[in-house]
């Protein structure tokens, strides 16, 4: 009878009428988001599991939970606009990178050197110079430069 979009898009709220019998009734569709891990598993996506990785790196600074939401369904929306059903965790990894870079530099830096497994001072220097010339990160095992032309910008 009638189908109309909610929550942003992410589900599909429709009307209905039995044809047998005549009564009516409403149905929720909501498309499934699942995040495939490195292992091969897959799981749904979570906002709260985002939240509790940006909170790790998030300890001890000045950033509330409001925020820590809010860079949630910011990834989610990122992550959502692939148009995939499936997303690699990577990907998850990377929504989330450029969101946590502007809420705090330094719980950036906190959650990239584990998530693109920083191995000495020379990487955390090259991405604290990135940050301070407000260039993009440089790629995990990239030179420290990021070009726009190389970053597909």
């Amino acid at each position: 009878m009638d189908s109309r979009e909610v929550d942003e898009g992410q589900s599909i709220r429709r009307r209905r009428s039995c044809q047998e019998c005549g009564r009516r009734f409403t149905t929720v569709e909501e498309a499934v988001l699942a995040v495939i891990k490195r292992s091969g598993v897959s799981e749904p996506f979570s906002r709260e599991k985002v939240i509790r990785g940006v909170r790790r790196a998030c300890q001890g600074r000045p950033v509330d939970e409001d925020a820590l939401a809010i860079l949630a369904q910011r990834v989610e929306e990122t992550v959502r606009a692939s148009g995939a059903a499936e997303v690699p965790s990577h990907d998850v990894g990377l929504a989330i990178l450029g969101p946590l870079r502007e809420l705090d530099p330094v719980a950036y830096l906190r959650f990239a050197s584990v998530y693109r497994s920083f191995e000495s001072v020379a990487d955390f220097e090259r991405e604290i110079a990135l940050l301070r010339d407000g260039c993009d990160p440089a790629p995990p095992g990239g030179t420290g430069q990021a070009p726009a032309a190389a970053s597909g910008r």
